[in-house]
């Protein structure tokens, strides 16, 4: 069951797993989107779909479509996994323009938390990650354009018949902690530019695609 209601654009912060920290310092971005269907029982199974587009990792370039990054997922020990996200994985990301050189031209992160809730007429997942080090070199330096302090999280809930998608970038501020002058340079130029552009608009495509009606290449 696919709902045909519009999407809405939303301003409330969903946080019923917890996964969300608070915010403290640098920028904050929120892509939060939600539709509502016409029973329960359609918002249940429809739920269900979201919340398992969320955790495939791998399809998130073809669920945000044009002009997105491309996501791999990693597991602990470096290899590339076929399969939902789990505690511990990696995103190797592939951002449009250059690349870190740290991350051997992509960006990384470590999913810290994959947490799931369910308590009356409320459902939610959430993912937590960081930004990380290449997990496939020696070179410890984080290999992403925010600081290592910066998160982002994912969630996906169902109230009732509503079913919302969040993403929330949290303490964001560019990385300075690599080895490479060039890497530097581009975390302070991208990193400031992509706090208002890019990943405002790489959430907002998610989030909208997530909730789309059609299925996946669809």
């Amino acid at each position: 069951m696919v709902p045909s209601a519009p999407i809405v654009l939303e301003m409330e912060e969903k946080n019923y797993t917890g996964i969300i920290p608070n915010h403290e310092t640098g920028k904050i971005i929120d892509s939060v989107r939600s539709v509502e269907l016409n029973t329960e029982e359609e918002a249940k199974a429809f739920f269900s779909l979201a919340k398992e587009r969320l955790q495939n990792v791998n399809q998130w370039h073809e669920i945000a479509g044009v002009g997105s990054a491309h996501f791999q997922l990693i597991n602990a020990e470096g290899k590339q996994a076929n399969r939902l996200v789990h505690q511990g994985d990696f995103f190797k990301i592939d951002v449009p323009g250059p690349g870190s050189v740290a991350g051997d031209g992509f960006d990384w992160v470590r999913v810290e938390e994959v947490k799931e809730v369910s308590e009356g007429e409320i459902e939610s997942l959430g993912i937590r990650v960081r930004p990380a080090s290449n997990p496939m070199s020696q070179d410890d330096s984080i290999a992403h354009f925010y600081s290592e302090g910066s998160t982002s999280n994912f969630t996906v809930s169902r109230e009732r018949n509503k079913i919302t998608v969040g993403i929330y970038d949290r303490n964001t501020k560019p990385n300075e902690d690599t080895s490479s002058v060039i890497d530097k340079a581009r975390d302070f130029t991208v990193g400031l530019g992509a706090v208002t552009a890019f990943s405002a608009f790489q959430w907002d495509k998610l989030a909208e695609g997530i909730l789309r009606s059609t299925e996946i290449g669809g």
